[in-house]
């Protein structure tokens, strides 16, 4: 039997698919559970206008995560951290830090999953991607200070602790090409 799936059902297909499938499966389960419905000339009219805006309701969702990624792009994180004289810290800035000031100071809330990122787990300055959306890539830009310079450089009195690493998502050509030899 043909059915229209109304919902994703596992081994079978997503919502919107024509699958065939046993008649005694549609019939016991897919139908009378509202996972799908016979596969009639108007259920298929209703399935052209259920991905039409599933298809909008993603173009939406794509602009408004395009406009986030816009708004956190180039965004400062400064974390003040116990750290010893060589530079390691004694605990790390993990993903979900990063997050939590990344909603203080801007408001957006994103899940701490997007981070592009390993805990820092040393002093310096990184830049860090976000995955959002597919039109841009934000950074952020994380600096993790000593606790006792925190105050001194939040007030402009100490440098910025140079660039120590630079987060990419994906190998240089360099890197690809000595990769792939």
């Amino acid at each position: 039997m043909k059915v229209l799936l109304l919902s994703d059902v596992y081994k079978q297909g997503v919502a919107g698919e024509v699958v065939t499938v046993a008649d005694g499966y549609a019939r016991n389960y897919l139908i009378p559970k509202k996972l799908a419905a016979k596969a009639t000339p108007q259920e298929l009219l209703r399935a052209d206008q259920l991905r039409q805006n599933a298809a909008a309701r993603k173009a939406d969702l794509e602009g408004r995560l395009n406009d986030l990624a816009r708004q956190i792009d180039g965004t400062e994180l400064v974390f003040g951290r116990r750290a010893a004289n060589t530079g390691k810290l004694f605990g790390s800035v993990t993903t979900g830090d990063i997050a939590d000031a990344l909603h203080t100071k801007t408001g957006v809330d994103i899940n701490r999953r997007r981070i592009s990122q390993q805990a820092l787990r040393e002093v310096g300055t990184f830049i860090i991607p976000v995955r959002l959306g597919s039109e841009t890539s934000p950074t952020l830009r994380v600096v993790v200070v000593r606790e006792e310079e925190l105050a001194s450089y939040l007030a402009g009195k100490t440098p910025a602790p140079e660039v120590v690493e630079i987060a990419a998502e994906a190998p240089t050509e360099a890197e690809a090409d000595s990769a792939a030899e």
